[in-house]
C-alpha cells in the first residue's frame, strides 16, 4: 500500500487514511471488483492499529466505494466510468412513516421563546424580509457549514413555511414547461403538490441506492427531485457513487438538481455523505425543513439557490411576502445560536444507533438459537 500518515496533521489517523484510499479508488488505482489489502496488512504496512484500518474501511463501505464481503475482505464497487456500485442492493419497502416524529423538548423550546420575547420585544412583531430574516439566514449559514459542510453567500438562502411551500417556490423558479422527475416510489405528497402546480412527473424506478441509471438515461425530465439520505418509503440512500452519477446528469442536461435533504441529521451513518449541492452549486437546489427535528407543527424550511442564478430568481420572487412569522424566526435563530438544536440532534442521533445496534444484537441471537443443533457421535467404550 505505501501509505504514510502524516502525524502532524490534526485529523485522526483512521480519516487520513480513509482519504488515501478514496483517492486511489476514485483515480483507478483499485479497480473495481479488486480486492484491498487484509486490514492486518494494511494495519502493519501503514503503521497503524487494526482498529484504526478497521474503521477507515467502513467509511468507505458506508459511503458505497467498497464492499465488506464476509470472510473474504473488502472489495471495490465504485466505478468511476459508470457511477454506480457493482451489485446495487435490492429495494426495501417499508410501511408506516420511515421517520418517526422525534419532538424537540417542549421546555427548552418556551423558555427559548420567552428569552426572545424578552430579548426582542416588539421586535417580533414586524415584517421579515421577503427571505426571511437575516438573522435566522445566519445561523442557517452557519449550521450548515459545520454540519454538512456546505458554504454559501446568506443571500442564497431563501426561508419559506416548509417544504409544500417552497415545492411550489421552485416551480415558479425553473418554470412549469419543465418535466420534473421523481423518485418511484417516493412521497406522495411531493408529486401531488407538483401535479397541482401544473408540473408534468416522470416517476423513476429505484434500486437499493437511488434512481436507475437507466432511468436516468431515458427520461426526458429536466428537474429532478431526489431525497439522497433515506428516502421515503424504500428507505434508500444514494451513496457517493450514484451521487456523482446525479451530477454528471445534471451537467449533461444542463438540468436542475432539487435536493430535498430532510432526512440527513438523523442519518445512522459515521460520517454524513457529501450533500449534492457541496458537489456541484450550479445545479442544485438545496432544501430542507426544521419539521421533522424540531416539530411538526413548526412550519419552517428553507432552501439555497444557485450562486449564478440569484439575480434571476431574486427578480421572480422579491415581490412576495416571507411566509413565516418574524417570531417563529427569531425563535429557532436562538436555537440555533445557543445550540440548542444541535444538542438534540445529536441525542436523537445516538438514541437511533443505539437502538439500532440494540437490534442487531438481538437478531444474532435470534439466529444463534435458530441454528440446527449439531451432535456429534462419540465412541463409547464398554468393560466386558
Amino acid at each position: 500500500m505505501g501509505y504514510v500518515v502524516d502525524e502532524t496533521r490534526k485529523e485522526p489517523a483512521y480519516m487520513l487514511l480513509y482519504e488515501a484510499l478514496r483517492g486511489d479508488i476514485e483515480a483507478g488505482v483499485y479497480a473495481m471488483g479488486q480486492k484491498l489489502p487484509s486490514k492486518r496488512v494494511a494495519a502493519l504496512d501503514a503503521g497503524l492499529s487494526l482498529s484504526t484500518v478497521e474503521h477507515a474501511y467502513d467509511l468507505l463501505a458506508e459511503e458505497g466505494y467498497v464492499e465488506a464481503r464476509e470472510r473474504t475482505g473488502y472489495f471495490v464497487v465504485y466505478d468511476a466510468s459508470r457511477m454506480f456500485p457493482l451489485k446495487p442492493s435490492a429495494l426495501p419497502l417499508v410501511k408506516g412513516n420511515a421517520m418517526e416524529e422525534e419532538t424537540f423538548p417542549f421546555s427548552v423550546y418556551a423558555k427559548t421563546a420567552r428569552s426572545v420575547l424578552s430579548k426582542y420585544g416588539e421586535m417580533v412583531m414586524e415584517r421579515s424580509e421577503w427571505c426571511g430574516l437575516k438573522l435566522l439566514r445566519n445561523e442557517i449559514m452557519m449550521y450548515l457549514a459545520r454540519a454538512r459542510g456546505i458554504h454559501v453567500d446568506i443571500g442564497q438562502i431563501v426561508v419559506g413555511a416548509g417544504s409544500e411551500h417552497l415545492y411550489s417556490l421552485v416551480v415558479q423558479l425553473l418554470g412549469r414547461h419543465r418535466i420534473f422527475g421523481l423518485e418511484d416510489p417516493s412521497y406522495e405528497r411531493i408529486h401531488k403538490i407538483y401535479r397541482a402546480n401544473g408540473v408534468r412527473c416522470d416517476m423513476l424506478k429505484m434500486a437499493g441506492n437511488g434512481i436507475l441509471s437507466s432511468e436516468l438515461k431515458r427520461t426526458p425530465a429536466l428537474a429532478l427531485h431526489v431525497t439522497p439520505d433515506h428516502s421515503y418509503p424504500s428507505l434508500a440512500t444514494a451513496d457517493i457513487a450514484k451521487r456523482n452519477e446525479y451530477i454528471a446528469w445534471a451537467r449533461e442536461k444542463d438540468a436542475y438538481i432539487i435536493e430535498d435533504d430532510y432526512a440527513s441529521e438523523y442519518s445512522l451513518a459515521s460520517r454524513a455523505l457529501p450533500a449534492l449541492f457541496s458537489l456541484d452549486p450550479d445545479h442544485v437546489i438545496y432544501m430542507n425543513t426544521f419539521t421533522k427535528t424540531i416539530a411538526p407543527s413548526l412550519r419552517v424550511g428553507y432552501m439555497i439557490l444557485p450562486r449564478k442564478d440569484m439575480d434571476a430568481f431574486r427578480e421572480m420572487l422579491s415581490f412576495r411576502s416571507c411566509s413565516v412569522g418574524t417570531f417563529e424566526q427569531l425563535v429557532l435563530a436562538e436555537l440555533l445560536n445557543n445550540g440548542a438544536f444541535e444538542r438534540h440532534v445529536n441525542r436523537m442521533r445516538r438514541k437511533r444507533q443505539k437502538e439500532q445496534h440494540d437490534r442487531k444484537i438481538r437478531d444474532d441471537i435470534q439466529d444463534e438459537r435458530q441454528q440446527p443443533a449439531v451432535v456429534q457421535e462419540r465412541d463409547t467404550q464398554y468393560d466386558i
